[in-house]
């Protein structure tokens, strides 16, 4: 299963999807959320969701010098915070910048594509999606 981002025209940046992403970690405020709303151009033009994609072949997985992050069956990426060591490499590496950082700890935020968030979007902007497992 993947998060996936169903219809980003209906998003009107109210970022509940983030709140409820960092309080599923128990932390109140948008520090610690593992995806992010950004507008693309105010009001008028829209907002966009940026979330880990769960790419089949990512990129993060790849540059990580500890193994750290490892590919998951189907795409995505699980990450074991014990083997990092902070580098940033993951986060420079990934395509389109879904790769967050707590700053705490030093260690990145990746999406673990459990859904939380799909129940406080109140457009429905977001869905959890089967994925065939290759």
């Amino acid at each position: 299963m993947r998060l996936a981002v169903v219809d980003a025209d209906k998003c009107v940046g109210c970022q509940s999807c983030m709140f409820a992403c960092a309080r599923r970690l128990g932390v109140c405020g948008l520090s610690k959320t593992s995806l992010w709303v950004r507008s693309v151009g105010g009001m008028s033009r829209g907002f966009t969701v940026i979330v880990c994609r769960a790419c089949e072949d990512p990129p993060c997985a790849k540059v990580c010098p500890t193994g750290a992050i490892k590919t998951k069956k189907g795409g995505g990426v699980r990450h074991t915070s014990s083997q990092c060591i902070g580098c940033g490499h993951c986060a420079t590496a990934c395509l389109i910048g879904a790769i967050f950082w707590d700053h705490e700890v030093n260690k990145p935020m990746i999406c673990v594509h459990c859904g939380y968030c799909v129940d406080y979007c109140p457009h429905g902007v977001l869905d959890i999606e089967e994925r065939e497992v290759k």
